[in-house]
């Protein structure tokens, strides 16, 4: 789980202006952040199947989120892609 403080720097590092918390870019980098922290989470329970369920699922999110901001706005997902080091 994220805490407070590190969901309002991802917001605050992604969001288009200052009330922005739901845009494609901020759920991406919210999104990337969990999946982060559940990855490490399973290196150290790997038989924890249900947490892997769930982060296959936030993966599936995060692609379905970057592949509508690629149709929509492609500079955005470039950016996007480039500053949270994800590979295309």
């Amino acid at each position: 789980m994220l805490t407070t403080r590190q969901k309002k720097t991802a917001i605050k590092d992604h969001a288009a202006h200052d009330t922005d918390t739901g845009s494609s870019p901020v759920q991406v980098a919210l999104l990337s952040k969990t999946i982060d922290e559940l990855t490490s989470h399973l290196k150290k329970h790997p038989k924890d199947h249900h947490s892997r369920r769930g982060l296959l699922q936030m993966a599936g999110r995060r692609r379905r989120l970057l592949n509508y901001l690629s149709r929509t706005d492609s500079k955005a997902y470039d950016s996007l892609v480039r500053k949270l080091n994800l590979k295309k």
